[in-house]
């Protein structure tokens, strides 16, 4: 048995919270002790496995501030992830064989401070790729939040990635870490998850869709600016012109996603959305869910007629396999992740991202209703030849075990003084930088 312990910063809801729930389910059903230690977990803002019992999870540090007058969020997520770093090390008296963190790898050099625990970092995508730098002020800004991303990334005894494109990236940006070979794991579902009996659940569409709907257009994403939900919205509008009086009347799109009250953003881009197709005139034909329970998530999947999958360039994206895996096609945008969980026409549809030819995806399936069945079956068989949850928990047990019993120094340990200085003074800098600009 193996202990393992999961640094994560915030444990709420969406595709790298699912990522690590999974995880932990998976090595504690291989027999392995486990424990989550966050800085945020929310009973009503959360997965059913974190609240029920199923997982143990430790949130200390919440009540350090998310930012400073709605500024600095991305030093205040560091300063919390290492917060928790050091309790886990110093003060919770867990002493774990495997610490497993991802998101924030500032971390790491904490981490590192425990003899016996080695330290595994999940890169879901390189956070310098995720915020732009249009002026040299801002380049200047994140100068040393990049240096650290990238030098703590190397501390990692064993970096995981979620998809081929994301492998891919991590070298093309981490120029110093070309000697790592990151181990490209695949996220999974719990099937047993999303076999449940549901026929006792309360529709989230109850009184909110016409009688005379029959096709159900499903957007699953958090109400985040780089989740371009305006785009299944555009792409409503463009359907809107290729129907006919009576077949507009059978449609409708449906927008859930993961909502925080606690962030601006989610509020901001929920009202812009509304105020998009209200501009459209197509507000009548549009449902906006904020959250959900994971039976309502599995009702919407067995209900819609396909999934609309609108990011660009997401490093892997967890909702497709969750649609396929209950027959429902996908529309997803032809770059990053979708490349490789979705098969082009056999599946669903890869579009570039244009309102045009997401309506065009979308008409295919009012003109003929069997489509859904046929690409649904498809996708189905590949969800499961491809990210069953077995081999997903095979491939990080084997990870996790094989990390322990071996004792060769690995070059990604390596940590010559003069990087370990620039560290120290980034560290410096950082806060710094923050409360200047």
């Amino acid at each position: 048995m193996v202990k393992v312990a999961f640094v994560h910063p915030d444990l709420g809801i969406g595709g790298a919270e699912r990522l690590i729930v999974d995880a932990a389910l998976a090595l504690k059903a291989s027999g392995h002790e486990v424990k989550i230690f966050t800085s945020h977990h929310d009973p009503s803002h959360c997965f059913t496995e974190t609240k029920d019992g199923q997982l143990d999870v430790i949130a200390v540090g919440d009540w350090l501030p998310r930012h400073l007058l709605w500024k600095f969020y991305a030093f205040f997520a560091y300063f919390r992830m290492i917060y928790v770093a050091f309790y886990l090390v110093l003060f919770s008296g867990y002493e774990s064989d495997v610490i497993i963190c991802d998101q924030i790898s500032a971390c790491i050099p904490v981490l590192k401070q425990s003899k016996k625990s080695k330290v595994i970092f999940y890169c879901h995508f390189p956070d310098m790729l995720l915020t732009q730098r249009k002026s040299l002020l801002k380049k200047l800004y994140r100068a040393p939040i990049d240096f650290l991303e990238e030098t703590t990334t190397g501390m990692a005894d064993v970096v995981l990635v979620n998809s081929e494109f994301t492998a891919k990236t991590f070298f093309t940006t981490f120029k110093s870490l070309q000697h790592i070979n990151p181990v490209v794991l695949y996220p999974s579902l719990n099937f047993d998850g999303f076999d449940k009996d549901i026929s006792h659940i309360e529709s989230p569409l109850e009184n909110k869709t016409p009688p005379s709907t029959k096709n159900i257009f499903l957007s699953i994403n958090r109400y985040e600016r780089k989740k371009n939900l305006d785009l299944a919205i555009e792409a409503l509008n463009e359907l809107k012109e290729m129907c006919t009086g009576e077949e507009w009347k059978s449609v409708q799109l449906v927008i859930a996603g993961g909502y925080d009250a606690r962030v601006d953003e989610n509020k901001e881009y929920y009202l812009d959305l509304g105020r998009l197709a209200s501009a459209h005139g197509i507000i009548d034909h549009v449902v906006f869910l904020c959250s959900f329970s994971d039976e309502e998530k599995i009702f919407l999947l067995n209900t819609a007629t396909c999934l609309l999958y609108t990011p660009s360039n997401e490093h892997f994206g967890i909702v497709p396999i969750e649609a396929m895996y209950m027959k429902l096609p996908v529309i997803a945008v032809n770059s990053g992740g979708p490349l490789e969980t979705i098969e082009n026409k056999v599946t669903g549809y890869l579009c570039e991202p244009k309102p045009k030819d997401f309506g065009q995806a979308m008409k295919r399936f009012i003109d003929d209703p069997s489509l859904k069945t046929v690409l649904g079956d498809a996708g189905r068989r590949r969800v499961l030849e491809h990210f069953s949850y077995d081999s997903f928990t095979r491939n990080l047990h084997k990870t996790v075990t094989e990390l322990v019993e071996d004792d060769t120094p690995r070059s990604g340990c390596q940590f010559s003084c003069w990087k370990l200085e620039l560290l120290i003074a980034a560290c410096i800098i950082l806060p710094i930088w923050y409360f200047l600009f």
